[in-house]
């Protein structure tokens, strides 16, 4: 699994991935490259250029899946706190993951949805870019940092909110 995390990059110019050998990344956004690797595209569809991961995998556990493939998409908004991108990209990549939060909600078509949003993709795609056009941005202001925490606790709390509610939803439905 390494060999093909290690083998992949992406393309910024359409949504799939291309299948190269990756220049030496930068070491701020290794982590955010794997982890958006790990959720949306560790494994390829045969016939297509589609990619399915593990955050696929994790919502179709209701309610309960959405959850940890959301926190472990909290990782990548970290990692763009971290690099300082603007606040306009911070606020699509919190977007990204309210859609995908939503989207988890609805049974088994939310997640065939999901699958063709790929959150972790598009928002690793704004992170690269962003950092590619201010690779040394200045030191935080007290304001950046405000509006960076909420764009980044806001999507995590309504998606555990949009889990509590599935999770409910679906002990109604059990229980008739």
């Amino acid at each position: 699994m390494q060999a093909l995390v290690d083998d992949c990059r992406f393309d910024l110019g359409h949504d799939a991935m291309v299948r190269q050998p990756v220049p030496p990344s930068t070491p701020k956004l290794r982590v955010s490259r794997r982890l958006a690797i790990l959720l949306d595209d560790l494994v390829r569809i045969p016939g297509t250029k589609q990619g399915v991961g593990l955050d696929a995998l994790l919502g179709l556990v209701p309610g309960f899946g959405d959850l940890v493939g959301s926190g472990i998409s909290g990782a990548i908004m970290f990692d763009a706190v971290r690099a300082r991108v603007p606040v306009s990209v911070l606020a699509q990549m919190a977007w990204n993951l309210l859609l995908d939060a939503a989207l988890g909600l609805v049974p088994l078509a939310g997640d065939v949805v999901d699958v063709a949003h790929r959150a972790n993709v598009r928002n690793y795609r704004l992170l690269e870019k962003a950092v590619a056009a201010n690779p040394d941005p200045g030191p935080p202001t007290v304001g950046y940092v405000l509006v960076a925490l909420a764009l980044t606790v806001l999507p995590l709390l309504v998606t555990v909110a949009l889990g509590v509610l599935a999770l409910v939803l679906l002990f109604r439905w059990v229980t008739g």
